[in-house]
């Protein structure tokens, strides 16, 4: 097995979280898009969206072909804008500037 570096580790789990939820046909209709919401990012999609933006709204977002379905690409814009929203919950606090 090849060793990763912490950064390629977290990139395969991405990609395995969406083929969990979106199984051979590689697109997550919007019941399974909101399955993966739910279980694996409730936390970060709230400091994103907060309770205001709902799954239509948001689905209609991503869907940017139009098929009514989120292929991987579209799925890493959700991720993406996600990742950079929740990006200061991770800076660290410092005291004096």
């Amino acid at each position: 097995m090849i060793s990763m570096s912490e950064l390629e580790s977290s990139m395969a789990s991405i990609i395995r979280v969406f083929h969990k939820y979106s199984g051979h046909k590689c697109k997550l209709r919007k019941a399974e898009l909101k399955a993966l919401i739910n279980n694996e990012m409730s936390h970060f999609i709230m400091v994103r969206y907060g309770a205001n933006e709902t799954l239509d709204e948001l689905f209609a977002d991503l869907d940017q072909n139009g098929d009514l379905e989120i292929d991987f690409k579209e799925f890493i814009t959700l991720i993406s804008m996600v990742t950079s929203a929740c990006h200061e919950l991770f800076i660290p606090k410092h005291q004096n500037n």
